[in-house]
């Protein structure tokens, strides 16, 4: 009965996330939004393992990291040794945190306590010792209106080859990446809808060669003000994906590129490059 129970929670669970699914693709065409980032700036979110303290520090220092890139617009503080000493104290610079149980209202297994259920940890920063942190780092929260962004992905694996749209089925886990890396890195952005590059006589293949003017009319009514193209390929011998990013910005064209990661990661450094960009905090080429 117990196992009966719990497929039918993992059916119900499944049905939801479809029906969630349909309605951000239905409002997204409609009306045009651009998908939003986190309402906080100095609030981050992990996965830990059950409440216990040892690994919400671990959270903790986690969540701190992201929220310094996020204010300052700086990817390349991930790699930065300075912030080891910032996260191993982490709690000291938490407002308030809060947990959600990723498996509630599931059953628990019998080998499976609450301590061992995986969590989102969401933790609130207080904004002035953040502030006081990046200026330690030679850094500044970066307070500006921040562009909504337009983005032009190109996936190409074997002899699949699309661009990622708002309202394309092949399309949803991409997208559900971009959302993520979006609220990572603090930014907004819009996708081009399948009709709109049918309009445009767009195809995958031409997207690099596109001139940024021109994609910037296919988004323009949805919100995008900044263009981000990126084109992602599949490498068997790496395992992971070929990445170029490309923007134009201020009358500066900005090129970086990687491989051999996920498509996970790829958006997050797209997207956290064209922050770093927007932000005036350098090249993402020439970040380390």
């Amino acid at each position: 009965m117990a196992a009966l129970l719990e497929t039918k929670s993992d059916l119900i669970v499944a049905l939801l996330r479809g029906v969630v699914r349909v309605l951000l693709a239905a409002a997204l065409i409609c009306c045009g939004a651009a998908m939003a980032a986190d309402d906080s700036l100095y609030r981050g979110q992990t996965v830990v393992t059950g409440q216990g303290e040892p690994n919400r520090i671990i959270g903790f220092g986690a969540c701190l990291e992201d929220v310094l890139i996020k204010v300052s617009g700086q990817p390349a503080l991930a790699a930065d040794h300075r912030l080891a000493a910032y996260k191993s104290k982490a709690k000291a610079f938490v407002s308030s945190f809060d947990y959600h149980d990723q498996y509630a209202g599931k059953p628990h297994h019998d080998e499976q306590g609450t301590r061992d259920r995986p969590y989102d940890l969401t933790v609130d920063f207080d904004e002035s010792k953040i502030d006081g942190i990046l200026a330690k780092l030679g850094l500044k929260p970066w307070r500006s209106q921040r562009p909504v962004l337009g983005v032009f992905v190109e996936m190409q694996h074997g002899p699949k080859d699309y661009i990622v749209t708002s309202d394309g089925t092949q399309s949803d886990l991409q997208r559900d990446a971009l959302a993520a890396a979006a609220v990572k890195r603090g930014m907004r952005f819009v996708l081009p809808a399948a009709s709109a590059l049918t309009s445009a006589n767009l195809g995958a293949g031409e997207l690099l060669k596109m001139p940024s003017a021109k994609l910037a009319t296919i988004v323009a009514p949805q919100g995008g003000e900044a263009i981000l193209i990126g084109r992602l390929v599949w490498d068997d011998n790496d395992l992971g994906w070929a990445t170029q990013w490309q923007m134009a910005w201020h009358g500066r064209d900005y090129k970086w590129r990687f491989r051999g990661v996920t498509f996970d990661e790829a958006f997050r450094r797209g997207i956290g490059g064209a922050a770093q960009v927007l932000s005036g905090n350098g090249d993402p080429a020439r970040s380390k």
